[in-house]
Parts: C-alpha cells; sequence; structure tokens
C-alpha cells in the first residue's frame, strides 16, 4: 500500500476521544452528550460509548434501560460485534452504544480476560469507517474500564470543573496518561481541556480557568462552559440540552466547542482533490 493510500484511509477512521477526568461530577457526560450533538449538528457521524456504569449518557439520550440488551458490557465481555450495538438517537447523525447495569461488574470480570485493556480498542473495528468521531463517556475512576477507553483513544479531552482542587486531581490524570502512553498507546495524546461549571460571579473561576491556561496554554479550550439550569434539566426529559433550549447559554457554549474541536481536527476533514 502507498503512503498516499494509507494517508487516506487514516481519513476515513473515525477520530477516537475519551472524555476523562477520574472526578466525578466534572460534566464528564454531559460534554460528551453535547458536544456529540453539536457535531451531529455540523454535519458529522458521531458515536458516543457510554462506557460509564451508571448509564446517564444512555439515559441523557432518552434510551431506556429495558432496551439497552445490546450494550457495551457485551461488546468487552461477550464478543458481541460493536457494529450489532450500536443504537440510533433522536439526533440525526447520532448513535450510541448503551451501558447496562452489567457493566458495575465489568472491572473485576475485566481482570481475567485476556488482553484485558485492548478489549474496546480490538472492538471498534467493526465501526472505525462508519463515524467521523466516536467519543467515549469514561466513568469517574481510573480503573480498567477508563484504561480500555485511554488505550483505543487517539486523544482525551478532559473536562476540568472549575473549582479548587481541579489542578491536583488533572496532574494525577496526567500521570496516568503518560504510563498509558508508554505501556500500551503511544499515539494518545492530549486534545484539550474544557473548564467547566464556569460561574463568572466568582472569582474562584476566573482564577483557576487562569491557573489551567498558564500551565497548559493552548491546550485549554478557549469556550468555558457556564453553570446553566437549562442543562441540567435536560437529561430527566432524555435530551441534549441543545434539543431542550438551544438557545440556552450552556447549549451556546457547546456549539462553539465543537467548532473548536473541528478546528483543532481541521486537516483531516480538508481530504486532497486525489482521495475525493
Amino acid at each position: 500500500m502507498s503512503r498516499d493510500q494509507k494517508t487516506i484511509d487514516q481519513d476515513k477512521r473515525a477520530r477516537v476521544l475519551a472524555i476523562a477526568n477520574q472526578k466525578g461530577g466534572v460534566g464528564k457526560t454531559t460534554t460528551a452528550v453535547n458536544l456529540a450533538t453539536a457535531l451531529a449538528a455540523c454535519h458529522k457521524k458521531v458515536l458516543i460509548i457510554d462506557l460509564d456504569p451508571q448509564g446517564n449518557a444512555s439515559t441523557g439520550l432518552g434510551i431506556d434501560r429495558a432496551h439497552r440488551q445490546r450494550d457495551i458490557y457485551r461488546v468487552l465481555l461477550d464478543d458481541m460485534v460493536m457494529a450489532d450495538a450500536v443504537t440510533p438517537t433522536k439526533v440525526p447523525r447520532l448513535s450510541l452504544v448503551p451501558s447496562s447495569s452489567d457493566l458495575s461488574g465489568a472491572e473485576l470480570e475485566l481482570v481475567e480476560t485476556e488482553r484485558r485493556v485492548y478489549r474496546l480498542k480490538d472492538a471498534f473495528h467493526s465501526v472505525l469507517r462508519d463515524f467521523d468521531y466516536i467519543l467515549i463517556d469514561c466513568p469517574p475512576a481510573l480503573g480498567l474500564l477508563t484504561l480500555n477507553a485511554l488505550v483505543a483513544a487517539d486523544g482525551l479531552l478532559v473536562p476540568l470543573q472549575a473549582e479548587f482542587y481541579a489542578l491536583e486531581g488533572l496532574s494525577h490524570l496526567m500521570q496516568t496518561v503518560e504510563r498509558v502512553k508508554q505501556l500500551y498507546n503511544p499515539e494518545l495524546k492530549l486534545h484539550g481541556i474544557a473548564v467547566t461549571m464556569y460561574d463568572r460571579r466568582n472569582n474562584l473561576s476566573d482564577q483557576v480557568a487562569d491557573d489551567v491556561r498558564e500551565y497548559f496554554g493552548d491546550l485549554v479550550f478557549k469556550t468555558v462552559i457556564p453553570r446553566n439550569v437549562r442543562m441540567s434539566e435536560a437529561p430527566s426529559f432524555g435530551l441534549p440540552a441543545l434539543l431542550y433550549d438551544w438557545r440556552c447559554q450552556g447549549s451556546q457554549a457547546y456549539i462553539k466547542l465543537a467548532a473548536e474541536v473541528l478546528k483543532r481536527d481541521g486537516e483531516r476533514f480538508r481530504k486532497p482533490a486525489a482521495a475525493l
């Protein structure tokens, strides 16, 4: 295969982003669901992998628990083909591989499984050519499920809550990422950090945002995600905030964040004429 053909094939492969932070309540699922919705609105085909046993991304996209028999647990541990677990959502061009309560025991079961850290990566072969983006909503822990996500991903997007202890947790996550790069996935890169739950009335939010920008520079997205009541209400209706109320500040912020993500990946979608 020629170098040009390899480049073309790579362009056809989905961009896989793990959305991770070992701290809970920082907006991982909110970011996964609404960033995916905004990317789909930009005419990208998007797949969310709900890798959190709580299954909040599945709930937030209106997938009832009774309709999650084909889920990520069966893909990881029962060798179900991932393409068979892909579930359409109410959002055009956005699909989901749902989570279920069975996933709560997966950490223990994976310990005894062959290629335990590569299970998700191995499963992606059936869907990589079908989507532009695959977003993995990780659980709030650095266990085997999150490790599978980091091994399978080519980029890491970190939602970072604008609060006092945020940078301490981020430092721990970055150490884990370096170990993953050394041992399992040398291609893994930090795609970006999104400051979430930002409150303009609170000086601490500004301080945290300034501190993380000083340390990570341009890796921090310019868009900040504000605290927003409408964003909190949307999951109870089984809708992304962008469908529930696209005019609210939170929805508008995720539209801007999607634009930044696409800009960073711009070369990926600018194929040469010979590849068209």
